[in-house]
């Protein structure tokens, strides 16, 4: 059974209401980890072994069902990691974007449902949050000085959880140090980027705003900043974009297919496959 209501859970519910492909469900301290079916451990993919060996090949098969073409190990590894990233990242950003809470949830707090779209997450030792707070007389809140703090909060609660997943996957995407982390910035920006478009556009413009100021540059072990920019369509619209610091690879898939944040794709195409999706 769910826990009952915590300071993340108003959070959870509305990203599960914009995002019903995501649904988070708190547990308690002493709940034991949900098992079976497609649940896998976050420890479980951070260990290496016969869990990710199961959870990459999911994604192998569904490349060769979707596609029909078999991807390179790495390419298959890179898309695993993405596929738990993404979500991942998200436990984190969505509650500090919407009630400036940022708790602290290591790997063996987090369980993932990837093909019912569903999280598990054990209710956080600590989570920290802002002066005035009303959760901040509660148990295991962690009172910050100001907005730059809690934001230094969220980029440590997003590498406590990644590095050790980092480091599972890196060797099977054959990359390390800075290709992983450029990877990890990219989890944290587009994901909440996402889910605050689907939020309405003023939201989506705060998490821009929100994002720069969280990744600027030169905060370690993040590779890079946020990199949004804007671009101008064929009828003088503005286009928002961003650059990627990595690349997921589905180019070596499907060659003529990149995304429209892609370092690989040109301003030229970006403007094209933006204006398409704004016609859409």
């Amino acid at each position: 059974m769910p826990a009952a209501a915590s300071p993340l859970t108003a959070a959870y519910d509305r990203l599960g209401a914009v995002c019903p492909g995501l649904t988070v469900t708190e547990r308690g301290p002493d709940d034991p980890a949900p098992r079976g079916g497609g649940w896998v451990g976050g420890a479980g993919l951070a260990a290496g072994g016969a869990e990710l060996d199961a959870f990459l090949a999911w994604d192998e098969a569904q490349v060769l069902r979707d596609y029909g073409r078999r991807a390179r190990p790495d390419v298959v590894a890179s898309f695993g990691l993405h596929r738990y990233a993404w979500p991942a990242c998200l436990l984190i950003t969505v509650p500090w974007f919407l009630h400036r809470r940022v708790p602290r949830l290591p790997v063996t707090h987090v369980s993932y449902d990837r093909s019912a779209g569903r999280m598990a997450v054990r209710r956080p030792v600590s989570f920290a949050c802002l002066p005035g707070d009303p959760a901040a007389v509660l148990s295991g809140a962690v009172v910050v000085r100001d907005e730059e703090a809690l934001r230094a909060e969220v980029r440590a609660a997003v590498a406590e959880h990644l590095e050790p997943v980092l480091a599972a996957f890196g060797p099977r995407m054959r990359r390390r140090g800075r290709a992983l982390w450029g990877m990890a910035t990219d989890e944290v920006v587009e994901g909440l980027w996402y889910v605050a478009q689907l939020l309405g556009a003023d939201e989506e413009r705060r998490a821009v705003r929100e994002l720069e100021l969280l990744l600027p540059g030169a905060t370690g072990p993040y590779v890079g900043s946020a990199a949004f920019r804007v671009l101008t369509g064929p009828d003088g619209r503005p286009l928002p974009t961003r650059d990627r610091a990595s690349c997921c690879m589905f180019y070596t898939v499907r060659p003529e297919d990149t995304c429209a944040t892609c370092p690989r794709t040109c301003d030229s195409d970006r403007i094209t496959k933006l204006t398409s999706a704004a016609a859409a």
